[in-house]
């Protein structure tokens, strides 16, 4: 079985054919997914979705891209992760892609609100979801400049939908992170990461749809759904030399480990 570790059910593309979604997931022998949070007025929307299926999970966070709407603090983030099936913090991150005519040293207001989000995941104890684009060297800087890699930080987590170099990669796991892989890899232009997925460590492997975005091959182009995991667990098989299913059980139990959880047997993939 498979673990999306990285889907957006609450999206408008996705949030009204839930039911089809968790069919297609039980079908696709998809057991489970983490929901993403993207501001702190979208959280009771996503902390709904995960409240009311045994197979969900949900995050609190503001992805670095928002502006104009509430900002989070540590103790509101704090406070919102207390919320039942929450498990992790983020997405959160740095992200220049589209600076706006803005320098990098004017996202300070970035920066801020990426530490804000780890100094909370440290308070917790729960890992961070990492969002980097066009920014590694700060993200790295960043978690370092918190306490990230030290045995005692209590900080850790996960880079999603990674698109970083073999550099990048090194350092995320020499701070002690997990690596997730989303249908990216199975682009036919992505030979680079292809490469990275090759040198990460099973043990320190995750999947994702990042849904309904970047559905992979060979549905590129299309609405992505958590059922899509697994062609992103055959393209890393490839890459690792096993097959599909044991990309699928190594990953999930990394989710199971990294987030804390039990994820449930397929079987039981219902309403709780």
């Amino acid at each position: 079985m498979f673990v999306d570790s990285h889907c957006h059910l609450s999206f408008p593309e996705l949030q009204g054919r839930l039911p089809q979604i968790l069919a297609d997931m039980r079908a696709a022998r998809v057991a489970a997914a983490l929901c993403i949070c993207t501001t702190l007025e979208e959280f009771s929307t996503v902390q709904a979705l995960a409240a009311g299926q045994a197979n969900l999970w949900a995050s609190v966070g503001v992805h670095p891209d928002t502006e104009g709407l509430a900002e989070p603090s540590v103790e509101e983030l704090c406070r919102l992760a207390a919320q039942p099936k929450v498990i992790a913090i983020g997405e959160t991150g740095l992200d220049y892609y589209r600076l706006n005519g803005r320098s990098v040293a004017e996202m300070e207001w970035q920066r801020e609100r990426f530490r804000v989000h780890i100094r909370a995941a440290r308070q917790l104890g729960l890992p961070l979801v990492i969002h980097t684009r066009s920014a590694s060297d700060d993200t790295i800087a960043l978690l370092k400049e918190e306490g990230a890699g030290t045995e005692s930080s209590g900080i850790g987590g996960v880079f999603h939908c990674f698109t970083e170099t073999m550099e990048v990669a090194r350092a995320a796991l020499d701070l002690g992170f997990h690596i997730s892989f989303s249908g990216i890899v199975s682009f036919r232009n992505a030979a680079d990461l292809r490469e990275v997925a090759r040198f990460v460590p099973m043990e320190r492997c995750l999947i994702e749809t990042d849904s309904p975005y970047l559905a992979p091959v060979p549905y590129r182009g299309k609405t992505n759904s958590p059922a899509y995991v697994p062609h992103v667990a055959t393209v890393l098989a490839a890459e690792k030399g096993v097959d599909a299913e044991e990309i699928g059980r190594v990953t999930t139990a990394n989710f199971e480990r990294l987030f804390g959880v039990k994820v449930p047997a397929l079987a039981e993939g219902g309403s709780s």
